[in-house]
């Protein structure tokens, strides 16, 4: 156990590891459900207990994704899910897209295809496979959000409550990633606590700002099991960049294996909290699985180490001397950065559950250019 990890008093019967009864404090709701669709079983308003699943039930998780909003994401997703399927068994962890996938997911374990705008068919989905933790990754980015306002509207808002209203309804552990976008200019920026201010000033900010506060409003009277990390920027080597503010962290590896030159769209000593994905993966798994009662939040900022462009390019140059990093801010991105924590204050994960990071920078680093080299090397392009 981490020093400092709470200890789950005889509560922890109570509540368990599954769902507490989601609708054992539910009221009457009025109309129809909160994401106004015409339903027939919505358990919004019902007076009905949520029964939680025997004890002896293996957990079922399905992930959604969306590689035509969100490819990024969903390659993480895909790493995630091959990660999670050696822990919870090939077939009881199911990856969901609208898109054929890469041929290893396929020969890995279960895929179907799912749209989160589909409710009926992700009811279908869930009950059909006895699914009982949804992991909802689906969302436009911060740049690709501000570029379609209205697609990031219908993706990251519309889709939300469609997998609100399914985990409610089903008695779901929920888990929906929040961002360092939940984060505004108003907002304490050095470090940033998991409670504060937030006011973000993009579309996708404002989205997952909402998704926080529904998730809480419906754990604290339904019952939902809903658990959000806010998620700094993710830095992996299977990961292109995707449209994100922070992806030249990303570009940057690829540039100095390749050509040895990166060009920045940010200013030299823009400060943003990273983490390697990893990290990222390991913290939502020992979220997931840490028990209710341990868990004093439902949202939690996590954090690993926070780094400048120049910062990383002078650790690159301890690798390659010959990287040269030249900087062509653009104005969307970088007033987006601007907006940002340069630090997370993540007190209350390393208290609550026990998180603790496993790459610093010089770690990161290294992993990055060791990895990139021998995918490039694989692939038979050349290495700088």
């Amino acid at each position: 156990m981490q020093p400092g990890v709470r200890v789950c008093v005889s509560s922890a019967a109570v509540l368990g590891s599954f769902c507490r009864g989601c609708l054992s404090r539910a009221r009457s709701w009025p109309g129809r459900t909160f994401s106004s669709l015409p339903r027939q079983m919505s358990r919004w308003n019902s007076q009905d207990t949520c029964s939680p699943p025997p004890p002896q039930e293996n957990v079922r998780v399905l992930i959604t994704g969306d590689t035509n909003f969100h490819p990024s994401l969903v390659l993480n997703v895909i790493i995630s899910l091959l990660m999670s399927r050696k822990q919870y068994g090939t077939d009881n962890v199911i990856l969901s897209d609208i898109k054929k996938p890469p041929p290893h997911v396929y020969t890995s374990g279960p895929f179907v295809y799912a749209d989160v705008l589909d409710y009926k068919h992700l009811r279908e989905l869930i009950v059909n496979n006895r699914i009982t933790w949804l992991v909802h990754y689906s969302a436009l980015l911060s740049a690709v959000g501000e570029a379609n306002v209205a697609l990031a509207r219908k993706i990251n808002i519309t889709g939300l409550h469609n997998v609100l209203d399914l985990a409610l309804e089903n008695c779901l552990r929920l888990f929906v990633p929040s961002t360092i976008g939940a984060f505004g200019p108003s907002s304490p920026r050095d470090p940033a606590p998991d409670l504060c201010v937030q006011r973000p000033r993009t579309i996708y900010g404002v989205s997952k700002v909402h998704g926080e506060l529904m998730g809480e409003y419906l754990h604290h009277k339904y019952g939902l099991d809903f658990r959000c990390l806010r998620y700094p920027g993710v830095i992996s080597v299977n990961t292109p960049p995707g449209g994100g503010t922070t992806d030249y962290a990303v570009q940057i590896f690829h540039d100095a294996l390749s050509t040895g030159h990166h060009e920045c769209y940010l200013r030299p000593d823009t400060r943003l909290p990273m983490m390697h994905i990893s990290d990222c993966h390991r913290a939502t798994i020992e979220f997931m699985q840490a028990p209710e009662c341990q868990l004093s939040l439902r949202t939690y900022n996590i954090a690993a180490m926070s780094f400048t462009p120049e910062e990383v390019a002078q650790e690159i140059r301890k690798h390659l001397p010959h990287l040269k990093v030249t900087y062509n801010p653009d104005t969307v991105r970088q007033t987006i950065a601007d907006s940002w924590p340069v630090r997370f204050d993540d007190t209350n994960a390393r208290r609550d559950w026990g998180w603790a990071p496993a790459f610093g920078l010089e770690e990161l680093v290294t992993d990055m250019l060791r990895s990139i080299r021998d995918k490039r090397t694989n692939e038979g392009l050349p290495v700088s």
